[in-house]
């Protein structure tokens, strides 16, 4: 009765994690997956083709929709087309191999970039990945550069409206800076800059000369702003937000929901940077590591959208009559690429930006998490091993080789153990016949011959225990690494750091629809082939071990394999193969130490008797 009971209460609480697991972790993430889907199809809808300069005028009313480094919202205005807001003003091209897009010559904005390396889906024919777009489009994201006058001053200075003049001409290229000139007619000469590497980052040079009649006193400054709150992953384990590393106050991470509760956040600080990051792209202004800062956070209400800003402003400087001035910032604005942006670890070998310019651990833009210590290392592993063989997915199965090795002895003793539990079965046979209803004298007998044996009753928990680090490392660098997305497996797998998407309600694609879909149930019903198989060699796993002796325990064993394979149908599946191909090498690993301890393997013998007709078995 007591074990009925049990099985009972066993299938329910199965029932429940399930339940909850996919209410709470899989739907929500499909819900986030399509958002994100449909707003970067939106966002890389073709553009026509790109004005030059001189070519258009900026039309009358259609300002920008701002905040200046002083916190003054400008005026709302209509939304247009991505292709209407590119036209509205003369632009200067931007081609470099991994950047494509143009600078607003009005504002002198980085407004209209795309990551030509990397695109929507797996399809190399999708849409590039947008990263910045013009004012007045439905998501506006740039970067701007510039001066702030001293209080009360009159003099005219350029701003997110005027209108500047490119000096020669060409398109922004590696090997071709572009200079942006601009006079105000009262003596102020301002002259800016632009030049890109082969990568992402953006190296800015501000000069002003004076010719009037009084000397003026500037502040440089510099923003990243981005207009309506984002679609997140919204998970605990990634930061997505407003980001820095600032002096000596460190990491200094804000969620959206957060600056709209602070409003606004100031530091000054020296050596520092700050931008706003996404789960793979980022934008970070890079000021000279010796200037002294006053930086900031922030986010205001511009008629009914969110404005998120980073921003810094920079020591006055005085320019005298016939003087001049000049300011320099860097923008890094793409992937956020381990080998691009740097990893700070010893002998990563990764510099980077981080190494190349000097910088306060900008390798902290990549969320390695509190446990980078592991995280790092797993990443290190994975990318040396890819490097050598050319795909994540055998380098996910060579590292699980190595981590295997790493643990071999602690795994040896555990299965050692357990070996040994499996030879004095006979014995705990025995005492249930002896006390057949005595659980409690059960139990004490039991610990007695474990305590003579030297057997560690959990010693089964200790292969998976070992597991837990690795695998959350794994999880981690599967979820956040933009070398991971998009990462091909072998056959179905286009995309390691996406779920399996096959399923078996669909006999693996031999049906014409998509089960994920249907309403309320769809969610439940991902359920693809690696999913399935790590269920079938964590099944394996547990027939290879001794029967627990305790009803509950067993119950929990038996169950434990499909709940697992519901719950890792979501993951990436990345992750589901190395937990698939790690159960197998913990059978081979299990099965060679019971035979070394002189134990019969029965793995093939369980397997037959759980399939075995119930009397057939108790006659046996």
């Amino acid at each position: 009765m007591t074990d009925n009971r049990n099985t009972i209460l066993a299938v329910i609480l199965s029932g429940l994690v399930l339940i909850a697991w996919q209410y709470f972790y899989n739907m929500p993430q499909m819900e986030r997956q399509r958002a994100q889907t449909q707003t970067q199809t939106e966002l890389a809808k073709p553009s026509s083709p790109q004005a030059t300069p001189g070519s258009t005028t900026p039309q009358p009313g259609a300002s920008p929709s701002a905040t200046t480094p002083a916190g003054q919202p400008g005026a709302a205005a209509p939304v247009v087309s991505r292709d209407a807001a590119l036209a509205a003003s003369p632009r200067i091209k931007i081609e470099t191999p991994r950047v494509t897009g143009s600078i607003s010559l009005k504002g002198a904005r980085i407004d209209d970039l795309s990551l030509e390396k990397f695109r929507d889906t797996v399809d190399p024919a999708s849409p590039a990945i947008v990263l910045f777009a013009p004012s007045n489009t439905a998501s506006p994201y740039y970067a701007e550069f510039g001066w702030v006058p001293a209080t009360g001053s009159t003099a005219r200075l350029p701003d997110q409206n005027t209108l500047w003049q490119q000096e020669g001409s060409g398109t922004l290229s590696p090997s071709n800076p572009v200079i942006l000139k601009y006079d105000n007619g009262e003596g102020l000469t301002f002259r800016r800059t632009i030049a890109v590497d082969d990568r992402y980052l953006f190296t800015i040079r501000d000069d002003v000369s004076n010719v009037g009649t009084a000397p003026v006193t500037l502040y440089p400054f510099a923003l990243i702003s981005r207009h309506g709150k984002p679609e997140v992953s919204g998970y605990y384990i990634l930061h997505e937000g407003l980001i820095g590393y600032l002096g000596d106050q460190g990491l200094q991470e804000y969620g959206y929901s957060k600056i709209d509760d602070a409003k606004s956040v100031a530091f000054n600080v020296t050596n520092g940077w700050l931008g706003i990051t996404d789960k793979y792209w980022a934008s970070a202004l890079l000021p000279d590591t010796t200037a002294k800062l006053q930086a900031r956070y922030s986010s205001n209400l511009v008629g009914t959208k969110r404005t998120y800003q980073t921003d810094y402003l920079q020591d006055a400087q005085t320019i005298p009559i016939g003087g001049t001035a000049s300011a320099n910032a860097r923008l890094f604005a793409g992937a956020k690429e381990a080998g691009v942006v740097g990893i700070n670890f010893p002998f990563a070998g990764h510099g980077g930006y981080n190494k190349q310019l000097g910088l306060n651990h900008f390798d902290l833009l990549i969320d390695w998490g509190w446990f980078y210590f592991i995280t790092k290392p797993m990443f290190l592993a994975l990318d040396y091993f890819f490097h050598l063989i050319g795909n994540f997915g055998i380098a996910i199965l060579l590292v699980t080789v190595l981590v295997k090795i790493l643990f071999f002895p602690l795994a040896n003793k555990s299965y050692a153990s357990m070996a040994k539990m499996k030879s004095v079965q006979p014995q705990l046979a025995a005492l249930k016949e002896r006390y057949p209803d005595d659980r409690q004298k059960q139990q004490q007998e039991m610990m007695e011959i474990y305590k003579k044996e030297k057997i560690n009753p959990i010693a089964g928990c200790l292969p998976v225990a070992l597991q837990i680090p690795v695998f959350f490392s794994l999880y981690k660098v599967l979820f956040v690494t933009i070398e991971m997305r998009h990462a091909p497996f072998y056959g179905w797998i286009k995309d390691l750091s996406a779920p399996d998407p096959t399923t078996i309600f669909n006999l693996f694609g031999l049906l014409p629809f998509d089960p994920t879909h249907v309403p309320v149930l769809g969610a439940y019903l991902a359920l693809g082939v690696w999913p399935i198989i790590m269920g079938i060699t964590m099944w394996f796993q547990m027939k290879l071990n001794p029967t627990p002796p305790d009803p509950t325990q067993k119950m929990i064993f038996d169950w434990m394999p499909l709940i697992f394979t519901f719950m890792l149908a979501g993951f990436p599946a990345g992750l589901v193969i190395y937990w698939a191909w790690n159960n197998l090498l913990s059978v081979l690993q299990q099965s060679y130490i019971m035979r070394k301890n002189g134990v019969k393997v029965e793995l093939f013998d369980n397997l037959k008797a759980t399939f075995a007709p119930k009397k057939a078995v108790d006659k046996a």
